[in-house]
């Protein structure tokens, strides 16, 4: 199965497969499924926007929650695929405390 977020940034939907839901719970277990809600608010209302330093045709979309154990930052790796339709979809996700790595590609003001 697939789950389909908005993602106005990117300017379409961004998939979210089992495989990968997985990946995030059995990783990430901070995040999942517990706080699967500030996913999809990472991706449909970004503070910042990073261009991955490991893959060119990554973003690094994130969110800071206050409520969320004690203030973090939520992170959504996005690929996206270019081709006749821009495929996006979620390599993985997490918590930190800080942002680091990357080029900043927008921020909030």
């Amino acid at each position: 199965m697939v789950t389909h977020f908005t993602c106005p940034y990117l300017g379409g939907a961004v998939e979210l497969t089992d495989e990968r839901e997985q990946h995030i719970a059995a990783n990430h277990p901070d995040l999942l499924p517990a706080y699967r809600w500030c996913i999809a608010e990472a991706l449909t209302d970004p503070d910042q926007v990073r261009r991955s330093e490991r893959f060119g045709n990554a973003r690094l979309l994130s969110r800071w929650f206050s409520s969320v154990r004690d203030g973090k930052q939520v992170v959504v790796v996005v690929v996206t695929e270019t081709g006749v339709v821009n495929r996006h979809w979620i390599i993985t996700a997490y918590m930190a405390r800080r942002l680091t790595g990357g080029e900043i590609e927008w921020q909030r003001n």
